[in-house]
């Protein structure tokens, strides 16, 4: 019973190690501050996006305009 508890605890650190490098892959560090006001169209930034995201510094539409190459 004790290994499948060292399993599942194992597995579950991995899984941690790997959503936090997921993280920092793409930038996103609790550290940052989020921007109220999107960086590209100054329309405001919702609350639940910029908790979701730390450092987050556009809406979502810009940032799906960023990720189809729309803007640099």
């Amino acid at each position: 019973m004790s290994d499948d508890v060292d399993r599942a605890q194992e597995r579950e650190e991995e899984m941690r190690s790997d959503a936090i490098a997921e993280q920092r892959r793409h930038g996103h560090d609790a550290s940052r501050v989020s921007a109220e006001f999107c960086a590209i169209c100054d329309d405001a930034i919702p609350l639940a996006r910029r908790l979701t995201l730390p450092g987050v510094q556009t809406c979502v539409f810009c940032q799906e305009d960023i990720e189809k190459g729309l803007h640099p």
